[in-house]
C-alpha cells in the first residue's frame, strides 16, 4: 500500500489554495491543500505499524510550528507546477530531515515546503497562470499542531490512516 506524510493547514488556506486547484490541479479530488512532508512510499501492514510509531516519537520532540505563506511560486522548468510558497524553518527542516531518515525510500527531489495549486499544465498555461499569480501579495501565518500520515485508496484518492500531535502528549 502506499503511504505518505502531510500538514494539512487551515480551513483558511485550504479554501484560498482550492480556489486555484480546482481549475488548475487534476489531483484536486485526490487530496485536500497539504504540505508534503514525506513523498508517498510502499509499505505493508505490518511495516506501517512500525512506521506509525516511529512518526509518533518523532512528533513528540516537536513543538507546534509556524507556517508562513508569503507568495506564489513555481518549479518551472523542472516541472510545470505551482505553488503556495511556504517559507522553510529551522523546524520544518529538522522535522522532514527526521522523518527522512525514518524510511528506507529515497527522496526524488530536495525539500521545498509548499502547497500545489497547479500541476500537469502545458507550458502556455503554466507561463500565463503563472504570471498572472506571481504579482499577488498573499500572507497566511498558523501554527501547525498535527502531521498525519495517508494511505492511498483503489481510485487514486488520500485518506488520513493516523494522525500526530506534535509535542508531549
Amino acid at each position: 500500500m502506499k503511504f505518505g506524510v502531510v500538514v494539512f493547514p487551515s480551513k483558511a488556506i485550504q479554501d484560498f489554495a482550492n480556489s486555484y486547484r480546482k481549475r488548475y490541479d487534476p489531483n484536486y479530488a485526490l487530496i485536500p491543500p497539504h504540505l508534503t512532508l514525506k513523498t508517498g512510499f510502499e509499505a505493508t501492514d505490518l511495516e506501517i505499524q512500525d512506521i506509525a510509531k516511529k512518526i509518533h516519537e518523532i512528533a513528540k520532540n516537536y513543538t507546534p510550528f509556524s507556517l508562513r505563506i508569503s507568495k506564489f511560486s513555481s518549479f518551472a522548468p523542472v516541472n510545470n507546477v505551482i505553488y503556495l510558497k511556504v517559507e522553510p524553518t529551522e523546524v520544518l527542516e529538522q522535522l522532514h530531515h527526521d522523518l527522512r531518515l525514518t524510511f528506507s525510500s529515497g527522496q526524488e527531489y530536495n525539500f521545498v515546503p509548499h502547497i500545489t495549486i497547479g500541476q500537469n499544465l502545458s507550458d502556455d498555461e503554466h507561463s500565463d497562470v503563472y504570471e498572472s499569480l506571481r504579482m499577488n501579495k498573499i500572507g497566511f501565518e498558523e501554527m501547525a499542531d498535527r502531521i498525519h500520515l495517508l494511505y492511498q485508496l483503489e481510485n487514486g484518492s488520500w485518506t488520513v490512516y493516523e494522525t500526530f500531535r506534535i509535542g508531549k502528549d
